[in-house]
């Protein structure tokens, strides 16, 4: 199995690319672009991403992996081609989360055991490219509103997951290149803006340093956050980043780059999430799934970093595999801002420059497979939901919106409506305008509204009230404009006297700690207190489903009413069932317009035409009364923002605090298993493997496990948010001896595949065709038709060693790239899935836990060929194909036989679509090819 890092510096340079280049401070090799031009090919037409992934190619020739005709096919691309062609792309670096990152540590401590199974050396499973990993999922909003609320908070953060952190700390310790944020420094897109991120990359090379373009895959789809500042990288499964980890290659095909062209400037009254959520919506339409997008024109100059990155950020939402910007004389004002070294920022001027890729204003404009653009002066104040972020609706047209969707929003529940209830407008009660700061007086979470501020809520709660207003996400939550412009919003609101209902769950996340800082200088931090948004902690809180549970008379008024309650947040998710179990629908939004809706209680409400509160004079207060203007978002930034901030937090940032550091953690090389955790269990992937791969075989007597419709997201499939009690997970964790108040959530237990395998297509709004007017994880178990969970049926047929089938709509495993959407199928005994279409990661992944996905050929689906769901399935042909690598063609023929014995018969694509996805399918999955390498060698 070759490694094409070329650690040993042999390297095959056809091109003569191999230099060196000088700064003030040192020489470095690197290998040039212009190399190229002097045979004659024209550079600058090729847009910026693709030289990126150019001189990648460049530096690891090695005539196997990467060779002179990779190289020259890249640097003649066909901008209209369709892709056909796979290059092995190898990232300088991985970046992982904790959700994400325990279960890949779990993989790599069982792989170790693994080795010493085959008779191989453990201490080769390393990760051969720097892993960083920042712990930032776990923190949870159980207390909010209150001073106290990041300290309750981050102490339940350590109880819950001290066994988890214990675990990351030997990895550390145990692991070669592998390094770890402690939880409360920030969210990971955001670390690695402000300080991870280099740039350029160096390294030590035969004795000589080499410098290179920073470039990163991670194992969450928001890594491209980082394109904003000119670095490639994008969101990877957990299983294709352990592979990336142990140096094996990133296969893919040489994409279509989508210019997107934008001018003009942003007027007043726009954010830059009004402008994402726009770009969201225009891509999605236009369509670029699997497709690099590359920003360019005058109006890139008109946007601060902050605001790149958030447009890069959100590019899983528009499809894109990544959404980059340019390096240019922002990208340094921007290193400067955050405190990077002068020799480091005088090292990326220098190479960016020598390599022809410093983006100024005279640069001409690259070549597009197709172009699109948008004048920054149209973009309207705008929100998203409430189930999609591309569902992008004006401002002014959300009440109406929402009213329209209702109907399908309350779906099965419709007959527990609120009918005829008198609900009241909220006027102003008890004591709720207090600051929540000084009554706090518990170090423990408030459990109910009526508790706390002697209101009520069930007189005021109605379909569109407002539950939880949460400042949440990477995206936002450190971009000063939008920020600031919160901040001073609460201000305002407060100098008028005006003040937030008590059932709205309110918090404040920043994505990094300089926020606080840069709050406090900016003297705003009082007036978010005195509208219950306190910090509650450093991490994605909100957005991926750690919103906590609502107050319990809350909760209540909502199940007995059947009400459609609303969140609204500024984070980057809104899908079914993710932000909270009690809430059905998710707005997203800037976070100025997040503490405007806690204002107004009501996501209904008509900011232009109704007042947001009566102020302290008895006068009403409108919108346009309290927000702020460009010039005074900016005069606070300059007054409050500046290097001295950021170096002093990420001095720190390896520290952690008192909690982290007293952690004890087990020593050894080998990981020494708890047979009785139920955090961290050893994982099942390796369990029985042998040194060589069976034969595959082609499927037989496949029954289904579920029917799902279109859009069906990794947040339907995968474990997330809560553990209910009376779920496969909550009975096992019962049985294990776990009391509900302890059951964490699923992510925090990603690293307990029991607990995994039982959450798996456990969404509570997943509906599934097999089980009609059901919503969750329940089928039927066939031939029988008995009803029951997902879990209890896949152990059935796992009994009578029946494969199993998933069939699906459109954008099958869209959202987050979260590993557990394929590794939890594969442990119900999942080897089929068969889509119209499939979300880029999560097709990917599915190849790499050896489950083969299929799509239907254009034109049919599930409706149109008559399936039923209840049939058995065959797949002929599957062999053949793959021995032949698809030189006998890509479709299969499936049958379908019902319990009559007629058969359906109809062809499918097998999308395995790289000859290297061929050997890890044929090796049953990713890791275990890896393994077998390391194993030979």
């Amino acid at each position: 199995m070759s490694n094409p890092g070329n650690k040993n510096g042999n390297h095959a340079d056809s091109f003569g690319s191999r230099s060196e280049l000088k700064t003030a401070h040192k020489s470095y090799e690197i290998f040039r672009l212009k190399a190229l031009e002097q045979r004659g090919i024209n550079l600058a037409r090729l847009p910026f991403s693709l030289r990126i992934l150019l001189e990648n190619l460049l530096r690891h020739e090695d005539g196997k992996s990467v060779t002179a005709e990779d190289i020259e096919f890249l640097a003649k691309w066909d901008a209209k081609a369709e892709p056909s062609r796979e290059i092995a792309y190898m990232p300088a670096r991985v970046l992982m989360q904790d959700f994400t990152g325990v279960p890949a540590i779990v993989d790599l401590a069982a792989m170790r055991d693994a080795m010493k199974v085959l008779g191989g050396d453990p201490h080769k499973i390393n990760p051969l490219q720097p892993a960083e990993l920042v712990i930032d999922h776990s923190v949870q909003v159980d207390e909010f509103g209150t001073s106290n609320s990041y300290s309750i908070n981050s102490l339940l953060e350590f109880q819950r997951n001290r066994e988890r952190y214990a675990f990351l700390k030997w990895g550390q310790s145990a692991f070669d290149n592998f390094s770890a944020v402690p939880p409360g420094m920030g969210i990971c897109h955001q670390v690695n803006l402000e300080y991870l991120a280099r740039v350029v990359f160096t390294a030590e090379n035969g004795g000589a340093a080499r410098a290179y373009p920073d470039t990163l895959v991670g194992t969450d789809s928001h890594t491209t956050m980082i394109n904003g500042l000119g670095v490639l990288g994008w969101g990877v499964g957990g299983i294709e980043a352990e592979a990336a980890m142990l140096g094996q290659p990133v296969s893919m095909l040489v994409p279509q780059v989508v210019g997107f062209k934008l001018t003009g400037k942003l007027r007043e009254g726009a954010t830059a999430t009004d402008l994402v959520l726009t770009v969201t919506e225009m891509l999605r339409k236009l369509g670029v799934v699997g497709k690099f997008v590359e920003f360019y024109g005058a109006g890139v100059s008109e946007l601060a970093l902050a605001d790149r990155a958030t447009i890069a950020n959100m590019a899983p939402e528009y499809g894109a595999t990544c959404g980059i910007f340019p390096v240019d004389a922002e990208t340094l004002r921007y290193l400067r801002l955050t405190g990077r070294s002068d020799e480091q920022i005088a090292l990326v001027e220098a190479y960016y420059k020598e390599q022809g890729l410093f983006h100024t204003a005279d640069a001409p404009e690259a070549e597009y497979s197709q172009t699109i653009s948008l004048d920054l002066a149209t973009v309207e104040p705008s929100v998203a939901g409430p189930k999609r972020p591309q569902d992008r609706v004006l401002l002014k047209n959300a009440g109406p919106s929402f009213a329209e969707q209702l109907p399908a929003l309350r779906g099965p529940v419709a007959a527990n409506g609120s009918g005829n209830r008198q609900v009241l407008r909220w006027e102003g009660e008890g004591g709720h305008d207090q600051d929540a700061s000084e009554a706090a007086h518990s170090d423990k979470p408030f459990t109910s509204v009526k508790e706390r501020f002697g209101v009520d809520v069930e007189k005021y709660l109605d379909h569109g009230s407002i539950v939880i207003a949460a400042i949440t996400s990477c995206t936002n939550t450190s971009n000063p404009s939008v920020m600031m412009a919160a901040g001073l919003l609460a201000k305002k609101a407060v100098e008028k006297g005006l003040s937030v209902p008590p059932w709205v769950k309110t918090s404040l996340a920043p994505g990094s700690r300089v926020v606080s800082d840069y709050y406090e200088k900016a003297g705003l931090l009082p007036y978010l207190n005195k509208l219950r948004f306190n910090v509650v902690g450093y991490g994605c809180t909100t957005c991926i489903g750690n919103s906590g549970p609502l107050p319990t008379d809350v909760s209540k008024s909502i199940e007995d009413h059947g009400l459609v309650a609303v969140s609204v947040l500024s984070g980057n998710r809104n899908f079914e069932g993710r932000i909270n179990s009690d809430v059905r629908a998710n707005y997203l939004m800037s976070p100025p317009l997040v503490v405007a809706y806690a204002l107004a209680g009501r996501i209904d409400h008509n900011f232009d035409a109704e007042p947001v509160g009566k102020g302290k004079d008895g006068q009403p207060v409108y919108l346009k009364d309290i927000w702020p203007t460009q010039k005074e978002v900016a005069d606070a930034i300059a007054a409050s923002i500046d290097s001295g901030i950021f170096r002093k937090e990420y001095a720190t940032v390896a520290d952690g605090d008192q909690n982290w550091q007293q952690l004890n953690f087990p020593g050894g090389d080998v990981y020494q298993w708890e047979p009785d955790s139920t955090y961290i269990r050893k994982a099942p992937y390796f369990d029985g493997m042998k040194a060589t791969p069976e034969a595959v075989k082609d499927v037989a007597g496949a029954r289904v496990l579920a029917v799902l419709g279109d859009s069906v997201t990794t947040d339907h499939i995968s474990p997330a948010g809560s553990i209910k009690a009376n779920s496969p997970a909550g009975k096992y964790l019962v049985e294990h001896g776990v009391k509900p108040v302890d059951f964490n959530s699923y992510g925090s237990r990603r690293g307990n595949h029991e607990v995994m395998v039982r959450g798996t297509f456990a969404n509570v709004r997943l509906r599934n065709k097999l089980a009609p007017g059901t919503e969750g994880g329940v089928t039927r178990l066939l031939p029988e038709g008995e009803q029951m969970s997902i879990y209890d049926a896949s152990v059935k047929y796992a009994e009578r060693k029946t494969p199993l089938v998933i069939l699906a709509g459109k954008e099958y495993g869209s959202g987050s790239s979260r590993d557990w959407a394929a590794k939890g199928p594969r442990l119900l005994g999942v080897r089929v899935v068969i889509a119209e279409s499939f979300e880029r990661i999560h097709r990917s992944n599915l190849v790499g836990m050896g489950i083969l996905p299929l799509q239907f050929e254009a034109g049919q689906n599930v409706e149109s060929l008559g399936l039923t769901g209840e049939e058995t399935y065959d797949i002929v042909g599957l062999v053949d194909r793959l021995e032949s690598k698809f030189a006998n063609g890509r479709t299969v023929t499936v049958k379908a036989t019902a319990a009559d014995g007629k058969t359906k018969t109809f062809e499918a694509k097998v999308r395995i679509d790289t000859p290297q996805e061929i050997l890890y399918y044929q090796h049953g999955g990713i890791l275990q090819y890896v393994l077998r390498g390391l194993a030979e060698n």
